[in-house]
């Protein structure tokens, strides 16, 4: 769901759903005034109840935004993989689908995406979170080790390190030219092309084939 495209209000608490209203709460705030710009007793208000409520759940803001960033990152990956579609109908075709699905995720959902990488939650605290963050980025990792695996043995770069270029490239672009919020800069040409054209010079300079029948 969308979360930066939904008013602003309570969406009212029903019995035994607080976790979830706190949630929806908490999205939409951040949608409306970024991760920083609330705070625990403004959730507990838009979630229709009162500020005791939210630590029968939570033990405080910190922890409420960690569990919206580890929500982010369950569908992050979600998204990732189904974009990846283990490599289908060759890797090169399904890396190109899953940095548009990287772009596609940070303009839809800014609320999540604002959460999961620029409200500075501290890892540490939060194992849960690191886990899920974890996941996503083995979607990633998962696509680097395909593309390399047919290189020559010999001078065949890390599969980490080409996971990582790519998604610091992925990331780059998204925050800068394809985030939701409003605050993305102005591009001659689309943010998928320019993944594209940066990825692909990457590759080639890796000696990566783009050509599925090349390889």
């Amino acid at each position: 769901m969308n979360w930066s495209n939904r008013g602003g209000g309570s969406r009212g608490y029903h019995h035994g759903n607080l976790k979830e209203a706190l949630l929806r709460a908490a999205l939409e705030l951040i949608a409306q005034k970024g991760p920083a710009g609330f705070t625990f007793a403004e959730a507990a208000r838009s979630a229709g109840v009162s500020p005791a409520a939210p630590y029968r759940h939570y033990r405080d803001r910190e922890e409420l935004m960690a569990d919206v960033a580890r929500a982010g990152f369950e569908r992050f990956e979600a998204a990732l993989l189904a974009a990846w579609d283990e490599g289908r109908p060759d890797p090169m075709t399904a890396l190109d689908r899953m940095g548009k699905a990287y772009l596609r995720f940070a303009r839809t959902e800014p609320a999540y995406y604002l959460t999961m990488f620029e409200a500075g939650i501290p890892l540490d605290d939060n194992p849960s979170l690191t886990q899920a963050g974890d996941r996503a980025f083995a979607v990633v990792r998962a696509a680097a080790e395909r593309l390399v695996a047919d290189l020559p043995a010999r001078g065949r770069p890390p599969a980490l390190m080409v996971a990582l270029h790519i998604w610091t490239l992925a990331h780059g672009i998204a925050s800068l030219f394809a985030r939701g919020d409003g605050s993305c800069r102005k591009l001659p040409m689309s943010a998928e092309d320019l993944l594209e054209a940066g990825t692909l010079v990457y590759l080639r300079g890796l000696g990566i084939p783009a050509d599925p029948a090349a390889r």
